[in-house]
């Protein structure tokens, strides 16, 4: 295999580097068949669902997505299952979106329709009925053309809202504020390990229902994904510091800040606060902060993408960090 030095990976080259190209093409096929599935539901109704976009289907804006594909692919699952695993991702994706969406009063796009542009709420609620219903048909269809009991879709189905309730309960947890800065080792053992680790693991819940067999590999790149996502959470937190610590919502960095750092920082923080500041410049202040932060998530997920990939792949694993931290938004 022809190596490539990691300043050379690019993941909006085409062709693609190996083995991306290929679960690149697996996941397009995904993404198809849940927007056809969207389409096919939505037909007939008073919303208008617009066709994607190329974009809607690179790399680079479904790359979370692509290194699910890897792992399935990583504890040798076929690509027919592969590719199905893709358009139940995407459905899985599509509701937990429009729920954030709706949480952080905010919209992040799964779903382009005719509806206006500032009724984001009523989108968000769309993307999530259209998603769970785009569920139901794929795993359905599925089973009627593999000749598979329908107690299948049954039990994926279940299976899937169960490893999603993990997640929601903690946000739930976090609606009405938080009274108490936890410690911390708290924020990710009790917070961040449901709200993001087991999130990024719930991709597997429903393979689990359909795989018979499954190598030992398995439970490590379930474990490898919950470490990126442990490692893109931390991240998060950086960015969102100001907001969560005005929303009084759990963050990382703010415990932190508040239980190790000295009084000064904690001061400055909330001085940041009040002003039009933006973590930015607090961090400028205080670059000993930025770098601890930084060099902890960066232990999440080197441990994450070293663990998923195969070997001969580990030179993507630069690149990949790069590119998670940069779409986050922290410059590494």
């Amino acid at each position: 295999m022809k190596k490539t030095s990691p300043s050379a990976v690019s993941f909006a080259a085409s062709p693609l580097p190996e083995p991306l190209e290929m679960l690149a093409a697996e996941l397009e096929e995904g993404l198809q068949c849940y927007w056809q599935n969207a389409a096919a539901i939505m037909e007939g109704s008073s919303v208008q669902l617009i066709e994607p976009d190329r974009i809607t289907f690179s790399l680079q804006r479904n790359f979370f997505s692509t290194l699910f594909m890897y792992s399935y692919y990583r504890a040798g699952i076929s690509k027919d299952r592969r590719i199905l695993y893709a358009a139940v991702n995407q459905c899985l994706r599509g509701m937990v979106t429009g729920c954030d969406n709706i949480l952080d009063d905010e919209y992040k796009k799964t779903l382009e329709t005719d509806l206006p542009a500032g009724a984001y709420r009523f989108r968000s609620v769309l993307d999530i009925m259209v998603s769970d219903r785009a569920l139901v048909h794929i795993l359905l269809d599925y089973c009627l053309t593999r000749k598979l009991p329908i107690e299948k879709l049954v039990q994926a189905s279940t299976a899937s809202l169960h490893a999603l309730l993990q997640s929601g309960a903690q946000e739930a947890s976090e609606e009405g504020g938080v009274e108490e800065r936890l410690l911390p080792e708290e924020i990710l053992n009790k917070i961040h390990h449901f709200k993001t680790g087991v999130l990024f693991k719930c991709t597997w819940a429903i393979p689990a229902v359909f795989e018979e067999t499954v190598i030992p590999a398995a439970m490590a790149v379930q474990d490898a994904l919950y470490n990126i996502g442990m490692g893109c959470q931390i991240l998060d937190d950086m960015v969102d510091l100001f907001r969560d610590v005005m929303e009084q919502r759990h963050n990382y960095v703010a415990s932190v800040i508040f239980h190790e750092e000295s009084a000064e920082v904690w001061q400055q923080l909330e001085t940041s606060l009040k002003s039009s500041a933006s973590p930015e410049h607090f961090y400028a202040d205080f670059p000993e902060l930025a770098m601890r932060m930084k060099t902890k998530a960066l232990q999440f997920l080197d441990s994450g993408l070293r663990n998923l990939f195969h070997d001969h792949d580990l030179y993507l694993l630069e690149p990949a960090t790069n590119f998670i931290a940069g779409r986050i938004g922290v410059q590494l």
